[in-house]
């Protein structure tokens, strides 16, 4: 057996190779080695729809999680606010905003449970090899964190006028508390596909099987992963509340402008504050990205042979097959410094890293889609710099008293929580596109890991099916949101309405 515990994995030598040929060994002939991304006869279409199908559902997804997790705690402060001051404003901007936060909650719980599905229908080689290193953290997921927010969560809909004012409170840090758990536990499962970490690999069951928990749940990658998940997550709500807040500034500036001006400068201050953390553990999450998956990082800069110093690319046209450079614009030494810390660090390039691979896991090619890499990569930094922009724009507006309706500053608000949105997303594809030609790095190629049982026409059923049905969620989600957003602030309550005493009012939660 080949053991892995907290280094890179996995080791480099002839183990590698024998690993690898074991894991995908169903995917050959018995005359010689076969490169990395072979498919099982006919699986070709059924491999790429399955692909299909896990991306958009992932990404669909994504979009409700960073929201959720963010708007939890702003929401949770702006309670806390109410709770220590009494003003009326920070109520009424609590259940406000907290109907959001439910209406976005809502809908990723839905599509959330379609991800696990989606192991077994179309990955079940995948499942079997990486299960007894999911299960764990998964299972503490759905047991402990995510029932942890939703009972919580449950206490705070239906505790107004029925708990004590702190009580209640505490109810909503702690469901905001959860979600921040919920994340760390996938994002640990996650980290693991990308830097396998504490287990044994069984030769004879072809799976991998966990030897250390610990190691897993504090993962290099995972850790960093994780706070730089987070800090995205409170720059993608504080944009949403900024957004909505202009948004009524700017449709109906006589109405509740008070509180909405409170809510749109801790919306710019939240997106200012989180977009410096955002950059600062990106740094971070790179160079741990370049020590464990080199290739991601020269596929990142499109850096083609290995350099010392590396330059930055601020512009790179290459060929379509993302073969090779035909132009780049690059500012010198800063990819040093973003990979390793210092201004005169070596980078490795595509083409070095594809050598050594090959010598590594056998003849194959081990680069992802060089231009999708890249772009993506850069789309994501942009749309994050644009979110800061505008909020620093909305600051300096709200401080001079100069937001007046206008198309710019409603097109600003409906950008403002599209652009984080953006983000994320095409965060996440970099990030599992960039791991390809690997499901698990370095030991599972992607094309293993799909379901030998099931047929391209199945795949394209789900895959229409969930388009479909999601499509109309998103319909649903966009149209309860608007909705709400038009109908303003609840009206102001009386100064006694949060009491523990009335215990004939029927339990319902509206506003």
């Amino acid at each position: 057996m080949h053991r892995a515990g907290g280094a890179r994995a996995p080791a480099p030598g002839t183990a590698a190779r024998i690993d690898l040929w074991l894991l995908a060994g169903r995917t050959r002939d018995a005359s010689g080695p076969a490169e990395v991304g072979a498919k099982r006869e006919g699986s070709l279409d059924t491999l790429d729809l399955a692909r299909w199908q896990f991306g958009i559902t992932t990404v669909y997804h994504f979009l409700f999680v960073p929201l959720t997790i963010g708007l939890a705690f702003l929401v949770a402060g702006l309670q806390t606010a109410w709770v220590r001051t009494g003003k009326p404003g920070y109520l009424r901007l609590t259940k406000f905003y907290g109907e959001l936060f439910l209406i976005n909650f809502a809908l990723g719980v839905v599509t959330g449970i379609v991800q696990e599905f989606q192991f077994g229908m179309n990955w079940s080689d995948y499942s079997r090899f990486v299960g007894d290193i999911f299960g764990p953290p998964l299972a503490i997921e759905g047991l402990l964190a995510f029932f942890l927010e939703s009972t919580f969560l449950g206490l705070w809909i239906f505790g107004w006028d029925r708990l004590p004012k702190r009580l209640h409170l505490a109810t909503i840090w702690i469901a905001a508390i959860g979600t921040a758990l919920s994340a760390y536990f996938i994002l640990a499962a996650n980290a693991w596909m990308q830097h396998p970490v504490g287990y044994t690999l069984n030769q004879t069951a072809h799976r991998a099987e966990l030897t250390d928990f610990v190691a897993v749940l504090t993962n290099s990658l995972a850790t960093i992963t994780f706070l730089h998940t987070i800090v995205a997550a409170f720059l993608t709500a504080g944009a949403f509340m900024a957004g909505v807040a202009l948004w009524r500034l700017a449709r109906a500036p006589g109405e509740d402008a008070g509180p909405f001006r409170t809510a749109a400068r801790l919306g710019a201050v939240t997106v200012l504050v989180a977009g410096l953390l955002v950059f600062v553990t990106g740094d971070q999450q790179a160079k741990v990205m370049t020590s464990i998956q080199p290739m991601k990082m020269a596929a990142a800069e499109a850096l083609y042979e290995t350099e010392q110093p590396a330059s930055f690319s601020i512009f790179t046209i290459g060929t379509l097959d993302g073969s090779k450079e035909l132009y780049s614009v690059r500012i010198p030494d800063v990819l040093s410094f973003l990979a390793t810390g210092t201004l005169d660090g070596s980078v490795q390039g595509i083409n070095n890293i594809q050598a050594s691979y090959q010598q590594l896991y056998g003849p194959g090619d081990y680069r992802p889609i060089v231009p999708l890499t890249y772009w993506t990569f850069r789309l994501m930094i942009g749309a994050g710099g644009l979110a800061a922009l505008a909020a620093l724009w909305m600051l300096w507006a709200l401080r001079r008293r100069t937001i007046r309706p206008s198309r710019f500053v409603v097109w600003t608000a409906l950008a403002l929580p599209l652009l984080p949105l953006a983000a994320n997303s095409l965060g996440w594809i970099f990030t599992e596109m960039g791991r390809q030609p690997w499901i698990v790095f370095g030991l599972m190629p992607t094309s293993a890991g799909v379901s030998p049982g099931t047929s391209a026409l199945e795949v394209l059923i789900t895959l229409v099916g969930f388009t479909v049905l999601y499509g109309g969620l998103a319909i649903v989600e966009v149209g309860l949101l608007v909705r709400r957003i038009r109908a303003g602030l609840p009206a102001p309550e009386a100064p006694d309405g949060h009491g523990a005493d009335d215990a004939d009012r029927p339990v319902a939660f509206a506003y």
